[in-house]
């Protein structure tokens, strides 16, 4: 739910010190960027920036306002699928050095067995990047799915040794899922609203599930997809995500600026010790939210790149962030506190439109400079 600050924010004319991002915004708008956006700033202190642009639909010339609601894509691994795992560590239900075979009885024996959930967590378990799964699952039945996606996954193979070198994989977050329903007796969806988003009072981060009620919302559309032959609004983009229902463990999530900022302001919150609900706690954020080992990576949240980074060059080593191929990103700066969170469709309405990756790193310098411009010049 969108606070009144947020709201107040958005109504005001943009604040003089970060009118260059506001122009910025607009420009990226003309420019073809992206159809639409909004883009969300905040410090400890409260939201500076909180804006929206451009369009939702481009077909029905729908605006982009503050409350859209965007499919987050990829942002589903930390801001679901990790959290579900930090819930499950804190309940002493799982480990982060346990075995795929001590959990997925289905993988025992397999030369996966000996993955752990903190390889899935780096991307540096082995495991393919991306495989079309919904090629063939498509073929079965949608209460058949459940076992086909298993037996794929059982069959695939390796494709680098356990540990060695780091692949951002999609299937490693797919077994996550597997372990979380195994571990919690519940579906991801399920467990995560439960046990995270509506005590938080996040009524705006969800799954679309495609087994129920059509979930009435003002969301922002996306492609119009070659393969299902429709324009996708408000049913999830990624393939393998919609054969499963639309709730799968690397895509799937949903969710307006506003509640990934009360998210995101609220781990922030713990992680710096100020007390919270004891949700994850600071010991627990901590071992998540740093680099681990040489895998460059925090435990399902990526971390800024030496170089070429889409978090710009601003943000200070101690940051978290992810992407989402449909056009989402957020980042946060654990040592200033500041997040920026950056939604958009530009996918919308096709996802060959990758203009978005010049410009991202370009917006979080400007709007980095424009609110710890001290800092930076030091």
């Amino acid at each position: 739910m969108t606070t009144d600050k947020q709201r107040a924010a958005s109504n005001e004319q943009p604040a003089t010190s970060m009118k260059q991002v506001d122009q910025m915004m607009k420009q990226a708008i003309t420019d073809g960027v992206f159809p639409g956006g909004v883009l969300l700033a905040a410090t400890a202190d409260g939201v500076v920036f909180f804006e929206a642009y451009g369009y939702a639909d481009i077909f029905s010339g729908r605006p982009m306002t503050i409350d859209t609601v965007f499919d987050l894509a990829s942002l589903t691994k930390p801001l679901a699928t990790t959290l579900a795992v930090m819930r499950l560590v804190l309940q002493q239900k799982l480990k982060r050095d346990q075995h795929l075979g001590s959990v997925l009885p289905w993988l025992k024996g397999s030369e996966k067995s000996r993955i752990t959930i903190e390889h899935l967590l780096c991307h540096n378990s082995g495991l393919a990047d991306y495989r079309p799964y919904y090629k063939e699952l498509s073929k079965f039945p949608a209460d058949l799915r459940k076992d086909a996606l298993r037996e794929l996954l059982v069959k695939e193979a390796l494709v680098n040794s356990v540990g060695r070198q780091v692949l951002y994989s999609d299937l490693g977050f797919m077994i996550l899922n597997r372990v979380i329903e195994q571990v919690s007796k519940r579906s991801l969806d399920r467990f995560v609203t439960d046990e995270i988003y509506r005590p938080l009072g996040l009524e705006n981060l969800f799954f679309v599930d495609l087994a129920s009620e059509p979930r009435k919302a003002y969301f922002a559309a996306t492609e119009r997809c070659p393969w299902r032959n429709i324009l996708l609004d408000g049913v999830v983009h990624d393939e393998n995500a919609y054969v499963m229902g639309g709730v799968e463990g690397h895509a799937g999530l949903f969710g307006t600026a506003g509640d990934v900022h009360r998210l995101l302001f609220f781990l922030l919150s713990e992680f710096n010790g100020r007390p919270g609900c004891g949700f994850f706690g600071k010991k627990l954020l901590h071992t998540f939210f740093k680099r681990h080992g040489n895998v460059g990576r925090a435990l399902g949240f990526d971390s800024p790149s030496s170089t070429g980074s889409s978090c710009g060059r601003y943000f200070s080593k101690r940051s978290i962030g992810h992407l989402g191929f449909t056009g989402t990103s957020f980042w946060v700066d654990l040592d200033r506190s500041v997040i920026v969170i950056l939604l958009t469709n530009r996918v919308h309405p096709a996802r060959d439109n990758t203009r978005i990756k010049t410009f991202r790193p370009k917006l979080h310098d400007t709007v980095m400079k424009t609110i710890v411009q001290t800092e930076i010049l030091l």
